[in-house]
């Protein structure tokens, strides 16, 4: 493969340009000229030929006769015309590569298509030239066969969960299958897995039910604590009269002073309030409306009225 550079063309112009002045100075013989002239151009040619310059990344194969010479570059250096040719330029840098299965089934025979990247990098350009035809595409299909059998010996879930894993298990199958051609696997990144739209909707009506089931558990553990907490009280209530009292008279006032009109109270509770009767009740009420500071007194039944 021949690759054009700025120093070879510059050579060639150089030389070409020497050789026209030369023959334009023979102009009174022609024959010596037009020799002159066809010199320097074969001699450009040749030197021109015999340039190469190879980029810092480059490495270029170099066979003699058909037989492998050697590795050039970087930079400067020379061949010999027809004899020598460079057979490839070999990049040594690291390279990034997507490859992806498409409908591939999973150890449950769940059909997932899954999108990966592959960065890898020539170590041994020489390996790389001769003992693979097309390192770029052998590279391709290794990891695309091996990225198929990953996928068949692993469960939708562990490949949903662990990509690390499958990453890192990627990578050590296909540094394997690449390294006798001189290629080493830096790393590989599973970038997607794509599973069918009607598994999608069930797998997350799963997660709802599986939602709803953890919400009704907490429910029933926080009832489960009310319940012990009111056990406790009971048990604190039925020692002390006196506070279970307090509690009875507090619950009452707070149902009554949210303006209700009709508060049903056992029979029991009154009688252990001391609500049962008239008296009592009216006592209640007059708190309750705010109308014991400034009203006056009911008298009784049989008290006579002052006017």
């Amino acid at each position: 493969m021949y690759r054009t550079n700025s120093l070879a063309v510059l050579v060639f112009v150089v030389i070409l340009a020497l050789g026209a002045a030369v023959a334009y100075a023979q102009l009174p013989a022609l024959p010596v000229g037009v020799g002159w002239l066809a010199g320097a151009f074969l001699l450009a040619l040749v030197v021109s030929r015999s340039i190469r310059v190879a980029s810092p990344w480059d490495r270029a194969v170099v066979l003699r006769l058909g037989r492998f010479r050697g590795l050039r570059g970087p930079g400067l250096f020379f061949i010999i015309p027809v004899i020598d040719t460079i057979a490839y330029w070999i990049d040594i840098r690291v390279i990034t590569s997507s490859f992806k299965a498409e409908q591939t089934l999973t150890k449950d025979t769940v059909p997932v298509d899954v999108d990966a990247v592959l960065f890898w990098k020539v170590i041994d350009p020489q390996k790389a030239a001769l003992a693979v035809a097309d390192y770029t595409s052998a590279i391709s299909w290794a990891s695309q066969t091996a990225l198929r059998d990953v996928i068949g010996k692993t469960l939708l879930s562990e490949m949903l969960e662990g990509r690390s894993r499958i990453s890192s298990e990627l990578q050590q199958i296909i540094d394997e299958r690449t390294e006798p051609w001189g290629v080493n696997v830096q790393s590989v990144e599973v970038r997607d897995v794509l599973i069918p739209t009607a598994l999608q909707d069930a797998m997350s009506m799963q997660a709802q039910a599986e939602r709803e089931r953890q919400s009704r558990v907490i429910l029933g553990d926080s009832e489960r604590q009310v319940a012990e907490k009111f056990g406790e009280a009971a048990k604190t209530y039925a020692n002390d009269p006196i506070a279970l009292h307090l509690r009875a008279m507090n619950m009452l006032y707070e149902g009554l002073k949210q303006n209700a009109t009709i508060v049903l109270v056992p029979s029991s509770a009154l009688d252990t309030m001391q609500l049962g009767g008239l008296a009592g009740i009216t006592a209640l009420a007059t708190a309750l409306t705010g109308k014991g500071s400034n009203a006056k007194p009911e008298p009784a039944p049989d008290e006579p009225r002052t006017p």
